[in-house]
């Protein structure tokens, strides 16, 4: 008897499973060089200036030539390190980062060759948990990176980048909680379906400003980018790290930056809805779903090109003095909202 998946009534070959994790792991890494080249294009064209243009055409392979530069870069560690967590921590970064794509829904279930299959990894019942699992996991990615480099400097950048994520990870899960409430479903996939009359945008609002500026700092991106430390003379939690152990972490970066705007159209964007409850056909559904997500990408790069990095007091001071307490009024609201409209 083949697995079943989730609670989603049909089954699903082996041998599909598998091809759906080979695509879903190509996807995301071919949408990784086109959130490096907007990264540099977009920030270009806004600070007036052209951005990459010698490397292939309009220089769209500029970010395949930074991926080929760092993985033939020769392997080197401290002496004081820990080998096999050194080489760890990054993989555990990416790995985590591929895991949380697995649940994004690019598509509803489909026929597809006479077989049912669902346009996503899997279609846990436990979706919003399932995520911040994964991105409990990443955490020791960061923190072990740090350790196991037998630097001082790259232990204290990883302490720091271990109070940053904990710190917004909580008004992340609370943001979430509205949603949750309102769908009365912790599937992603019903998630979506429960967009179908209205986007979750509109009457989950602050609980969206919340999860996308926590997913900021989640991310490490500006104005929230201290984990790396940039404005510093040692590069944080990574500072020992080069060539292809440093890609990894860089890939895991942006990687982790598609799977929080993948999140944000699922969660309040309506997924592969369009406006109005306009469902398209079944094949437009991952084309939907990506065009938004890439709409998500461009406001990362937005943000990083037009707001300066907190100080690290004001960053924390955002966490727990603003978005937390938002987040708690949110979902209260959204709870007495709920019980006095049924």
């Amino acid at each position: 008897m083949n697995p079943i998946l989730a609670d989603i009534n049909y089954y699903e070959p082996w041998w599909m499973q598998i091809i759906k994790a080979v695509v879903i792991f190509a996807v995301g890494l071919q949408i990784i060089p086109v959130a490096l080249m907007m990264d540099r294009k977009v920030m270009g064209r806004m600070q007036n200036r052209y951005g990459p243009n010698r490397v292939g055409p309009f220089g769209i392979l500029t970010p395949i030539a930074d991926i080929v530069k760092l993985l033939t870069k020769q392997q080197f560690r401290p002496r004081t390190s820990i080998g096999w967590l050194f080489v760890a921590a990054p993989l555990i970064s990416i790995a985590t980062a591929v895991a949380a794509l697995a649940i994004v829904p690019f598509g509803d279930v489909q026929d597809i060759f006479g077989t049912k299959v669902g346009l996503y990894g899997v279609d846990a019942s436990v979706g919003p948990l399932y995520l911040f699992a994964f991105g409990s996991v990443a955490f020791y990615g960061i923190m072990l990176g740090g350790w196991s480099s037998g630097s001082k400097y790259s232990f204290l950048g990883s302490m720091r980048a271990a109070a940053q994520l904990i710190s917004y990870e909580v008004s992340q899960g609370l943001a979430l909680v509205g949603v949750v409430m309102t769908a009365q479903s912790l599937s992603l996939v019903d998630i979506v379906k429960g967009q179908a009359g209205m986007w979750y945008i509109v009457p989950q609002f602050v609980g969206f400003i919340i999860f996308m500026v926590a997913s900021f700092a989640e991310t490490n991106r500006p104005p929230f980018d201290l984990t790396e430390a940039d404005g510093e003379i040692i590069g944080g939690y990574n500072t020992e790290y080069g060539g292809g152990r440093f890609a990894t972490y860089y890939f895991a970066e942006y990687l982790n930056m598609v799977v929080a705007s993948a999140m944000m159209t699922t969660l309040f964007l309506g997924g592969w809805w369009l406006p109005f409850g306009i469902h398209p056909p079944g094949w437009v559904d991952p084309i939907v779903v990506l065009g938004k997500t890439i709409f998500f990408v461009f406001v990362f790069v937005w943000a990083r090109a037009t707001l300066p990095r907190l100080r690290y007091d004001q960053l924390m001071s955002l966490g727990w003095k603003v978005l937390l307490p938002l987040a708690t009024l949110n979902a209260l609201v959204t709870a007495i909202v709920l019980v006095v409209t049924d």
